[in-house]
């Protein structure tokens, strides 16, 4: 079984966000980015097939240069191969229209991601991915198993779980449940050291229609100033004619 795992290169959570150029672009300086949670829970899965199903596991993202430390911490983890498209992840369709490039190159059985970055928290990328590729398609998955062609897998829908049986070739969007926090994997030194040969490929973006363009950025408004109350009707009297909410 061959496995595309998709990554998103993303900021970490603890980052502080900011906006240049008049409030349309992100502000990378002092940001220290990660493999999106989403995709790492989907990468770790990648790696229980490799090591119970003899699995070969690539991993892929769209990025510049920027994002090179992220993929070879994914191949530190277990990765077997990293792809990199050289353009910028303008957004959802045109990532997927150039992951479904890859896809149909590399030829591959299953297709995982995350069912949404933390990023934009756009979660089109799968979805999209699998109508490009005409493959079936799983989100919000949960437990994944697989025997020769055949799939089970389980995704958290509204107010509970639902089991579904499908096959070969699919895409996944995954995310904690996939695999729990604690079977995250964290690069060793033995690993670390092996992903220096492991092959990084860099291939050019193809042709795509970019079907949205950023126009502004808004941070959220400040927390307005808080007043304490200090008894019951103080309080009721701040709720009636301050806030009037009652």
């Amino acid at each position: 079984m061959k496995v595309l795992v998709c990554i998103s290169n993303v900021p970490d959570t603890t980052s502080k966000i900011n906006f240049i150029d008049g409030d349309t672009k992100f502000d990378t300086n002092g940001v220290q980015f990660v493999i999106n949670p989403n995709d790492e829970f989907g990468l770790t899965r990648a790696m229980w097939f490799k090591e119970q199903q003899g699995a070969t596991v690539h991993v892929a993202t769209v990025g510049d240069a920027s994002v090179e430390p992220t993929m070879r911490k994914a191949l530190a983890i277990g990765a077997d191969e990293a792809i990199r498209v050289n353009a910028t992840p303008t957004d959802g369709f045109f990532v997927a229209q150039q992951l479904a490039e890859v896809v149909k190159n590399g030829g591959y059985d299953l297709v995982i991601g995350g069912r949404e970055s933390i990023d934009y928290n756009g979660g089109m990328v799968p979805g999209i991915l699998a109508s490009l590729l005409d493959m079936n398609f799983v989100n919000t998955c949960i437990k994944l198993d697989i025997d020769g062609d055949n799939v089970t897998a389980i995704r958290e829908i509204d107010g509970g779980k639902e089991t579904l049986s499908t096959s070969l070739p699919l895409v996944v969007g995954g995310q904690k449940g996939l695999v729990e926090e604690s079977d995250l994997k964290i690069p060793n030194m033995r690993g670390i050291m092996m992903a220096r040969q492991k092959k990084l490929n860099v291939v050019e973006p193809i042709e795509v229609i970019k079907a949205t363009q950023d126009v502004k950025f808004d941070k959220p408004a400040p927390k307005g100033e808080i007043k304490l109350a200090e008894t019951v009707d103080e309080l009721v009297d701040l709720l009636h004619n301050e806030a009037k909410v009652i």
